[in-house]
């Protein structure tokens, strides 16, 4: 059969092999024909067939013409010592993880030829078909082939049908499989885990986390991972404390999971002591690790620390170099922003979407409309960047924070896509600084349809109206809100003392201390008065007399916060703020005179951007 298709034996490549010591090399072919023509030369050599190599032999031959895969059976029924089967998984392993439909492919041929597949045939094709998004009905398929030819199914055949299933989202499958196993071991809950958290299914995935007899480091790290996606960093932080504590020693991808959630939490002291650890295995060599850690060096405050570590990079990637400018923008360093990406252009790194969001940030909060403007123009002349929902924001808040409230709107009407709450809320924001009126109607207006259980908006709009003296207006979007159930989202700081985090909730707090926290701030009180501070009542819109309207103030979160922070660190320690909502005008002027007062920097980052108070003064150049 096979000598039909043979090169003379004069031919160039018969030439080319003809002086190789045989049969002591495997000889490289790429072609069913080379693969002939080195067969014949072996034939007339007198060389045992084994000088090829068999598993050559099946990659070349797998998805050839029928004859040239009729062929390869034939040579390996003739002289191979391993079954044949075996020869052509090795091939089909290979393009499970490489071509997964060119292993269904070969899958199929094997079962056409009426070449019976083993359990491992069987677990490369499900492999494949999980990488592949259209391929359940064929996963299912060979499922039911399994139970057909009555393999007794072992863990590692179970466990790619487990993970099969779930990487389809075929949940029920996955775990009625899951349950129906013999033998389980800590592949089969990771999977399972892994899953679960994708989908958000977090208390179904610890269950599961908590009754397994093994963990390892992909246990923990899936759940840890998970906390973080699904946006509990404090539960995460708590389970990787207990995965240091018994004994389990994190990888790269949990040093990546972990110092996500101290950025989230503010968990400075934590997040240090991840760097070091990192640091001592030599994780700093990942990309996505310093990444990480820029990121969370950034949203603790210390931007300084973060460049550190950007600079000390042996690579960076244009993730690298954005997450530091828009680092410099939110914490009011625009010029740095500015100079960053001066420095980013000429290393040849192409910017991207984010690295632009920074850029307008950074010009908005230093008032540089002009150098805003024409960085947005670049983006997309000179880049190709399509502007998202986040850019035009950015230039709302550019043009509103200028003054120039009416381009802004009309910049709003011609938007390529829909505004959102944030790009609103800008011209909102500048309506109120401006005192128009108009606008602030306009953008409540949009508002209420968009988010109408946003009680910022209406403190905004009664503020707007309170400023032009139409206190019957401002009474009437009190009353707007409480028939439309609005209710006032209750502000919550953290602070991290020794790596413990303490959570204050404004107008009430558990806190063991809170009684020695209020005499702390009265005392306080007293100095900031001598200092000129009058409390702002209007950022209470409660019916109630002044003199209660102040002592709501007295107990916003980042006062109590800043308080017990002052007495639980030692003189000169920085203190850290971390705060759900915008610092209110009242705080904001208030925390100035406490640094002055304490002889204490105060970083406290809002919703919006860092506020770095020191020595009376903050960091933003304006305040809105």
């Amino acid at each position: 059969m096979a000598s039909s298709c043979l090169t003379p034996l004069s031919s160039p490549l018969c030439s080319q092999y003809s002086s190789l010591s045989l049969p002591n090399s495997n000889i490289a072919f790429s072609s069913p024909s080379h693969l002939q023509q080195l067969h014949s030369l072996l034939i007339k050599s007198g060389a045992p067939i084994s000088s090829l190599s068999f598993p050559q032999i099946a990659s070349v031959c797998a998805l050839s013409s029928p004859s040239a895969f009729s062929y390869a059976r034939h040579l390996f029924h003739r002289s191979a010592d391993s079954p044949e089967i075996f020869l052509w998984n090795t091939h089909l392993n290979t393009l499970s993880s490489s071509s997964p439909s060119d292993a269904l492919l070969l899958f199929n041929r094997l079962l056409s030829s009426n070449l019976l597949p083993n359990t491992f045939s069987c677990s490369f094709a499900l492999k494949a078909c999980s990488q592949l998004s259209h391929c359940l009905l064929t996963g299912k398929t060979i499922h039911a082939l399994i139970l057909k030819l009555g393999f007794d199914p072992d863990v590692f055949l179970n466990n790619t049908l487990v993970h099969m299933y779930s990487s389809f989202g075929a949940m029920a499958d996955a775990r009625l499989m899951f349950e129906k196993m013999p033998k389980s071991d800590a592949v089969s809950y990771n999977i399972m885990i892994a899953r679960l958290t994708k989908d958000g299914e977090m208390e179904l995935a610890r269950e599961m986390f908590d009754v397994m007899p093994e963990r390892s480091v992909r246990s923990w790290t899936s759940l840890i991972a998970g906390y973080v996606q699904w946006k509990n960093p404090r539960e995460a932080v708590r389970l990787f404390v207990e995965m240091e504590e018994v004994g389990v020693r994190p990888n790269e991808v949990t040093v990546v999971a972990v110092l996500a959630a101290c950025a989230d939490l503010g968990a400075l002291d934590l997040g240090k002591r991840v760097h070091q650890y990192g640091n001592r295995f030599g994780f700093l060599k990942n990309v996505r690790v310093c990444n990480t850690l820029i990121d969370m060096y950034i949203k603790c405050g210390c931007v300084q620390i973060a460049r550190k570590v950007f600079d000390e990079m042996a690579e960076r990637t244009v993730v690298s170099w954005s997450a530091m400018i828009h680092g410099y923008a939110i914490h009011g360093q625009g010029d740095d922003a500015l100079e960053l990406f001066e420095e980013m252009r000429k290393a040849g790194i192409r910017p991207n979407p984010v690295t632009f969001v920074g850029l307008l940030h950074a010009c908005s909060h230093m008032g540089l409309l002009e150098q805003g403007r024409k960085f947005f123009q670049s983006m997309i002349c000179d880049y190709n960047i399509v502007p998202e929902i986040e850019h035009y924001g950015c230039m709302v808040d550019l043009l509103s924070r200028a003054g120039l409230l009416d381009e802004s709107l009309d910049f709003i009407k011609k938007m390529q896509i829909k505004p959102n709450g944030v790009v609103w809320g800008a011209l909102l924001g500048g309506a109120r600084v401006y005192k128009r009126v108009d606008m602030g109607e306009e953008a409540i207006r949009q508002l209420i349809d968009l988010d109408p259980l946003n009680d910022g908006y209406y403190v905004v709009l009664s503020n707007i109206y309170a400023d032009a003296g139409r206190f019957d207006d401002a009474a009437k979007v009190r009353r707007l809100m409480r028939n439309k159930g609005v209710k006032k989202t209750p502000g919550w700081s953290t602070i991290a003392v020794d790596g413990v985090i303490h959570e204050f909730v404004a107008g009430e707090s558990d806190h063991a201390q809170v009684e020695e926290i209020y005499r702390r701030w009265d005392d306080l009180l007293v100095e900031l008065r001598v200092r000129g501070y009058v409390p702002d009542t209007s950022v209470v819109l409660l019916d109630m007399a002044e003199s209660e309207k102040e002592s709501v103030l007295y107990r916003h979160s980042e006062k109590l916060a800043v308080v017990f922070g002052l007495m639980s660190t030692p003189p000169g320690t920085v203190i850290r703020i971390m705060k759900n909502l915008r610092v209110c005008n009242d705080c904001h002027a208030a925390l100035k005179l406490i640094s002055e007062i304490a002889k204490r920097e105060i970083i406290v980052r809002d919703r919006n951007r860092f506020h770095c108070f020191r020595d009376g003064v903050c960091s933003c150049r304006d305040y809105w």
